[in-house]
């Protein structure tokens, strides 16, 4: 990689990514995501579902009980450690400059999406960017207690990769040929993925506007 640029562009290209490092670099990068602060513009739904389309297609040669597996056990530590984070670093976290890799907004959009759930966001959010990095964080800055978080880590953690891993398998290993449009597959799973976060933060705001509230917020 000659540049910074070619960097991010790796990063963004996920079947560039996948042949780049194999599942190595899929389990570190889901590991990253869902585990530390800066992680947040890591894929996460298209690197999954690109797995296990290039595991179909056997473009990535690994077992998909294997690749299951390995992705699974990432996603619930990369949680862990974003939950051992939050809860080290408390109420710092709001007093932290912005900075190139972390956002305060972020950190208000996932405080929205938790109040709204509660501690069953973290299923959810394993659905969404961002709310995905920053829900384990606040989880263990909210002294979330750690049974609970557990239950919830774990569940979340084998729905979401256990849906989008094997449905890119299945598509991939029935129609192979649908490798040559995985471009536009990850533009629909981001703009899906996107338009749910803004669209639930965009709820949450109008409620607070709402005369029922009484101020504005």
């Amino acid at each position: 990689m000659e540049s910074l640029h070619d960097f991010f562009e790796l990063i963004l290209n996920s079947k560039k990514l996948i042949h780049y490092g194999g599942l190595s670099l899929i389990v570190l990068i889901v590991f990253i995501e869902t585990g530390l602060f800066f992680g947040f513009f890591l894929p996460g739904d298209y690197l999954l579902f690109t797995a296990g389309l290039l595991c179909g297609t056997q473009d990535l040669e690994v077992g998909i009980f294997t690749l299951l597996t390995s992705v699974t056990v990432a996603a619930i530590a990369g949680d862990y450690a974003g939950y051992a984070s939050g809860k080290l670093a408390g109420d710092k976290l709001f007093q932290r400059d912005d900075s190139l890799l972390f956002k305060r907004s972020h950190l208000e959009k996932t405080k929205i999406f938790l109040k709204k759930y509660g501690p069953q966001s973290l299923i959810a959010g394993r659905f969404l960017p961002v709310i995905r990095t920053f829900a384990p964080i606040l989880a263990g800055a909210a002294q979330v207690d750690l049974k609970k978080f557990t239950l919830y880590n774990i569940s979340g953690a084998i729905l979401w990769v256990w849906s989008l891993i094997p449905l890119g398998y299945f598509l991939g290993s029935r129609y192979p040929g649908i490798i040559d449009y995985i471009e536009y597959i990850i533009i629909a799973l981001i703009l899906l993925t996107t338009s749910a976060l803004v669209r639930e933060v965009y709820k949450s705001k109008r409620m607070k506007l709402t005369p029922a509230n009484n101020t504005v917020r």
